[in-house]
């Protein structure tokens, strides 16, 4: 990619994302009465067609979901100074937050009505440093399985440059909801 690629990726980034800020509710939390009866894709939609809140960690941590479908959630996130770590560099749990975020939500997405699922083993690998100069990245979860008892996702986090920042996988347990 040219610089000049990078750079229309970079906008499209932006518009995309400030196209989902103009819909969202302040943070908070859904309430019980706002998600039951509803699969987990018709959920996500819900949250990005602002009809209910981003919960709080994508403010703290400064990234949001940009999209989903069945089987995938995408969040972008802002490297800042407050996410480095004591060498001077962003810390390797805002790489999992986002990276735990995608595949969790992608496999949210897989979940029909009175289904959920709690993670069961998360690992991720760091393969590029992450500071300032990278304005955005991106958090891409895909489902590889998703069973009445386990699901399996993958993700990756990737820079408008097109490079690659890190990956992950994860391994859920799915169960009845009450």
């Amino acid at each position: 990619m040219s610089s000049q690629d990078h750079d229309q990726v970079l906008q499209q980034w932006k518009a995309e994302e400030a196209a989902v800020r103009s819909r969202q509710m302040p943070v908070g939390l859904a309430r019980p009465d706002q998600v039951a009866g509803r699969t987990g894709l018709e959920v996500m939609h819900m949250m990005l067609d602002g009809e209910l809140p981003p919960p709080h960690i994508t403010d703290t941590m400064d990234f949001m979901l940009i999209s989903v479908a069945h089987g995938e959630a995408t969040f972008q996130g802002t490297p800042r100074l407050r996410h480095y770590n004591p060498l001077g560099g962003v810390h390797g749990g805002w790489y999992a937050t986002l990276l735990d975020s995608a595949l969790g939500c992608a496999v949210h997405t897989t979940m029909p009505v009175g289904r959920a699922y709690t993670t069961l083993e998360f690992k991720v690998n760091l393969v590029r440093g992450l500071n300032e100069r990278v304005p955005l990245v991106r958090a891409i979860g895909k489902v590889v399985h998703s069973g009445k008892q386990v699901a399996t996702a993958e993700a990756s986090l990737v820079g408008h440059d097109g490079k690659l920042y890190a990956h992950a996988s994860t391994t859920c347990l799915v169960f009845e909801t009450r």
